[in-house]
């Protein structure tokens, strides 16, 4: 201990010295070139000691990780040309590199990973297995500053001579490209020659230097993870697209769209799980669901009563009628007609290049330049105990139903549970929700789930929070759901059970595990979509963050472009605006942050409500329930997040998704024309509002002023 205490007392005094002395003017770039001649006048008299005298200040400065060190490597190059310069520069930032790093570790080492190390694991595994070409990899990309990079690899298990030998290779292409730019700068005399050409290109090249080191360390890491796998001669295909929903479906379309040749494969049925189990049928059935509930209103529409008579299995029928009206949009004839080949079979990718399709007729291998995977998802089944004796319901068997179970136990307070929660109760099924959480849709405001509870209950549903499902079991011949609450069991007798506590991303047997693609919850990708064979992509469910229908189609542009155009260009996937809605009534509708997010995020943010009981449309309708809420930046009227709740709400949120994604604010929103008597009033006054909290109250009182003197 004492050793590091006298380490770092010496360490303090010579930076104290440093600043106390106003040493960094002679580090700054106008301090270099006031004493240029003198310097390069002693260079010529004492070669030897001004390269010894530099190289000792530099290996000072770059130990210490004092700033400077660019204005040195200049300076190095303006003295002693660009042969001695790089020599003296590349060994003495080198060897400062390495004393930084020796002192970081004698100091923290211990400390942080004795108190860290299992935080740490990850990394320390990663630099172990890998860290020389990660550190070759930031020294040779310049993204970070490099005593950053001193002082952060010193806290890991990298032995210390592959970090000085790959510090030596990896900094010496940035350091001949800051030497040749000092080299040039020797010859300014006047501010004519800062225009001089030999100086233009070289901070051209220094500019440029990041990007070409960028392809550069791209290109390393391609022929490492491509090292084992032979790669074809000539390709098929252009683009290979596995799975066949949302992101499979409108990857292979644009992939015709631009001529490419594309082979799409899908093993189940085309349009995936949205058109099939998901969007399509869900809302089918929740809108004969809110027919139902219309009719027993109708006291509130000035009717007396109006009477429904159906049958279950019909309004099941009609939901399957719906699937096939719509299927046609997502069929094999529609794509093979855009021009994309359609293999019905199952996809396994067997090297880079390389996909091999079963199919009924056989096994064949497709060669292509790229390949994007778009598996999808299918629903979570939690392991309780009990469940698959008892059997159980999920999103994509419900619509298998024909008759209306009396008694519907529904497992989550998700979206996809709320949803048929509603539904089936209004039906007539006696639904009983059950979430561990304590409240419905936890990603909303509180006020969203209290306002969608309320109406769940008003409704006859049985809305249980704060429940834990421990196990499923059958007493006397009854089906009992066994929920722990406040530390006690609470029995649930039910007829069906519907699972419905998220969705996991199909990740097996599609050959990821073979070609060592890294999968967790969902398929690892960089930012413009691609794993770590930079020419196989994933899009859709498979690849998340978000598991939407139209994010999915979002996601799926950018893996069709990057896949058919990289490395001519490419792009990185924008999550800025993701909306999304949950058609429940209320229905949710969000984009951006709510006010939740905001608050844990630490985003600074004021917060405008209108309640949509004051908008005549909503009272002519009688439905004057819910709100819009924005949330702008301080004092300005930029969009940072609106949560709606009320009818329609996912239609209605469409203009704030425009507003966000073009930069308009609520002042241009204000000054649109809404046209009345409609829901979307309440957009125009939503901003109304904002703009009277924000009005200039003192200049409207000299404006009151001006009137009253007008009057006389």
């Amino acid at each position: 201990m004492l050793r590091k205490l006298l380490v770092v007392a010496a360490i303090g005094l010579a930076i104290g010295l440093f600043f106390a002395f106003d040493l960094g003017r002679y580090l700054s770039l106008d301090g270099f070139k006031s004493q240029q001649a003198a310097i390069e006048a002693w260079r010529a008299a004492n070669p030897l000691a001004a390269g010894l005298a530099f190289f000792a200040a530099y290996v000072a400065v770059t130990a210490l990780s004092l700033p400077g060190a660019a204005v040195m490597t200049l300076a190095v190059g303006a003295v002693f040309g660009l042969g001695w310069g790089t020599l003296i520069a590349s060994f003495a930032s080198s060897v400062g590199a390495l004393l930084a790093f020796l002192l970081a570790r004698f100091l923290l080492r211990d400390w942080v990973q004795a108190r860290f190390g299992e935080r740490l694991k990850a990394v320390n595994d990663g630099v172990a297995r890998d860290g020389a070409f990660y550190l070759f990899t930031l020294r040779l990309v310049p993204v970070f500053p490099f005593f950053l990079i001193n002082l952060a690899l010193a806290l890991t298990p990298i032995r210390t001579w592959t970090f000085y030998w790959v510090s030596q290779v990896g900094m010496l292409a940035g350091t001949l490209v800051y030497v040749n730019a000092g080299t040039q700068l020797a010859k300014i005399d006047s501010l004519a020659g800062i225009l001089s050409p030999g100086l233009i290109a070289s901070f051209t090249l220094l500019g440029v230097f990041p990007l070409v080191a960028r392809r550069i360390v791209e290109a390393i890491k391609a022929r490492r993870v491509y090292a084992r796998w032979p790669k074809p001669a000539r390709f098929d295909r252009n683009l290979v697209v596995i799975g066949a929903g949302s992101a499979g479906l409108v990857t292979a379309y644009i992939a015709a769209a631009v001529k490419a040749k594309v082979t799409l494969v899908e093993k189940h049925r085309m349009g995936g799980d949205c058109l099939n189990t998901g969007c399509v049928p869900s809302k089918a059935l929740i809108r004969s669901a809110k027919f139902l509930s219309h009719a027993r209103r109708a006291r509130e529409f000035g009717m007396r009563q109006a009477p429904v008579e159906f049958d279950f299995a019909e309004v099941m029928a009609r939901v399957q009628s719906v699937v096939r009206t719509v299927e046609p949009h997502d069929s094999v004839a529609r794509y093979t007609e855009l021009g994309v080949e359609v293999l019905e079979g199952t996809a396994k990718v067997v090297s880079p290049w390389a996909v091999e399709v079963a199919t009924a007729a056989g096994t064949q291998t497709l060669t292509s330049r790229a390949i994007v995977i778009a598996a999808g998802a299918r629903p979570f089944v939690p392991p309780i105990p009990g469940l698959e004796e008892v059997g159980y319901l999920t999103s994509d068997t419900v619509w298998n139903l024909r008759e209306l179970p009396r008694r519907l136990v529904v497992l989550g307070g998700g979206p996809i549970g709320s949803e048929l929660t509603q539904a089936f109760a209004r039906l007539g099924a006696r639904v009983t929700q059950v979430e561990m959480l304590p409240r419905l849709l936890m990603r909303e405001d509180p006020e969203v789930s209290e306002m969608v509870a309320r109406r769940f209950r008003e409704e006859g549903i049985e809305v249980l929070l704060n429940h834990k499902a421990k196990q499923f079991l059958v007493d006397n011949g009854e089906k009992v759901l066994v929920a722990e609450h406040d530390g006690r069991d609470v029995r649930i007798p039910f007829d069906a059970a519907l699972v419905a506590v998220g969705r996991v991303a199909n990740l097996k047997g599609y050959g990821l595990e073979e070609l060592g693609i890294p999968a967790g919850r969902t398929v690892e990708t960089n930012a413009y979509l691609q794993t770590i064979y930079p020419n196989i992509y994933a899009a859709g469910d498979v690849a998340g963050p978000f598991q939407f229908t139209h994010t999915a189609a979002h996601q799926a542009w950018y893996a069709a472009v990057n896949a058919l155009f990289d490395p001519l260009k490419k792009f990185k996937a924008d999550y800025s605006v993701i909306p999304w809605a949950t058609f429940t009534e209320p229905e949710v509708a969000r984009v951006g942050l709510n006010e939740l997010e905001a608050k844990e995020k630490g985003i600074a943010h004021e917060v405008t409500v209108y309640g949509l009981d004051d908008l005549d449309r909503a009272i002519a309708d009688s439905e004057a329930h819910g709100f819009v809420k924005v949330l702008t930046a301080p004092g300005k009227d930029r969009i940072l997040g609106v949560t709606l709740v009320g009818e329609h709400a996912g239609d209605l949120i469409a203009e704030y998704v425009l507003a966000m994604k073009q930069g308009i604010g609520l002042n241009r929103i204000l000054g649109t024309i809404h046209i009345y008597p409609t829901l979307a009033e309440a957009n125009k006054y939503a901003a109304g509002a904002w703009k009277r909290a924000h009005a200039p109250q003192r200049l409207l009182e000299w404006v009151g002023r001006f009137h009253a003197w007008r009057r006389g």
